[in-house]
């Protein structure tokens, strides 16, 4: 046909957008090949039986895990039999990483390539068909899981460059603001101030799994100005207790542990935390698990930390988690300057 409500018009040589507005396949074939990349995350929200079976090598089904990962990457190479309009790419790389937190897992895909065009509809791909796989391996388990907020977290490459979506420890540190998290407080000031983070896991201790959640502590305080040595990871158990009061007796102005908060039989650190504190801070604490839930991890309420004093050191526990950690720090940025003021004695 030859009418110009048919045609697509172009710009540059590029196809652009056809006058009648009828989907088409847009034409790159003037575009140059770019190294190209793309990172998506996205969470399946998990009942804590279901986690404690994934821990625990229990599902039903069997290497749940292993199967979502082995999913995401397959679907990566059907991205054009599923998505109408993606062109076909070649890929040359996709990892797919599933991690396992209190709320449920959380997954998360980079996808490369060297092509004339993005490849950021993989890496959704990958996490999207990786959380379907999930579901249905442990569907015995737990028959609520909910797949939710799966996007694009970077990219590079291509003519419109690179872009990478600021975390919360990143977007408070820098005072930035992005349009899904909305606007940032101002970084805190931490200048002078000691800290001692503490993560209590049994498998990061054991090298199972990296300490995701205590390297985001010490690298946003640091951020913040504050004097940390790099986290400690104890297990579960006894071993919590007596680096608490370990680090207590060096008299720190902040201890942070991450871990062991939730409802598992191991999870202890509040038990290990309470009887070292002169008194409770609880509205803190509460705050911390209300900005969970309004980030849309519901299961945040289920978190036991206990925030207190104990001698002249705030002590907090947070999640083990690396989002709940961020979401924690999203709140502590707002008032942890003056709260460490007025355990030092400080002026209303």
């Amino acid at each position: 046909m030859t009418d110009s409500t048919s045609k697509a018009r172009t710009t540059s040589g590029l196809t652009h957008v056809r006058a009648d507005g009828t989907a088409h396949m847009v034409d790159i074939s003037a575009k140059e090949v770019t190294a190209r990349r793309a990172a998506a995350s996205g969470m399946v929200l998990l009942s804590a039986a279901a986690v404690a079976a994934l821990r625990g090598g229990a599902v039903p089904k069997g290497d749940a895990l292993g199967v979502a990962r082995v999913a995401g990457i397959q679907a990566v190479k059907r991205t054009p039999d599923l998505i109408p309009l993606a062109h076909p790419v070649v890929v040359h790389a996709v990892e797919v990483d599933l991690d396992v937190v209190d709320e449920g897992v959380r997954i998360s895909a980079v996808v490369r390539t060297a092509d004339r065009t993005g490849i950021e509809m993989e890496a959704l791909t990958a996490v999207s068909v990786a959380a379907l796989a999930l579901v249905d391996m442990v569907k015995a388990v737990d028959k609520h899981a909910r797949i939710t907020d799966i996007r694009v977290t970077a990219k590079s490459g291509g003519r419109s460059g690179d872009w990478e979506e600021p975390d919360v420890s990143d977007a408070v540190a820098t005072g930035s603001r992005s349009a899904r998290h909305g606007p940032r407080p101002p970084t805190p000031s931490l200048a002078g101030a000691r800290a001692v983070v503490i993560t209590c896991s049994t498998r990061a201790a054991a090298g199972v799994y990296p300490d995701r959640g205590g390297a985001v502590l010490v690298e946003t305080l640091r951020a913040w100005g504050a004097e940390v040595p790099d986290a400690l990871v104890v297990p579960d158990g006894p071993s919590v207790g007596r680096a608490l009061a370990s680090a207590l007796a060096t008299s720190p102005d902040l201890l942070v542990t991450t871990g062991g908060t939730g409802l598992t039989p191991t999870d202890g650190t509040p038990e290990a935390t309470r009887p070292l504190l002169d008194y409770e801070v609880p509205g803190l604490a509460e705050a911390i698990r209300a900005r969970g839930v309004a980030k849309g991890v519901p299961t945040a309420v289920l978190s036991r930390g206990l925030t207190g004093v104990a001698g002249h050191t705030l002590v907090i526990n947070l999640p083990g988690s690396s989002g709940g950690v961020r979401d924690a720090l999203g709140v502590l940025a707002e008032v942890l300057p003056h709260t460490l003021s007025q355990v030092r004695g400080g002026d209303h």
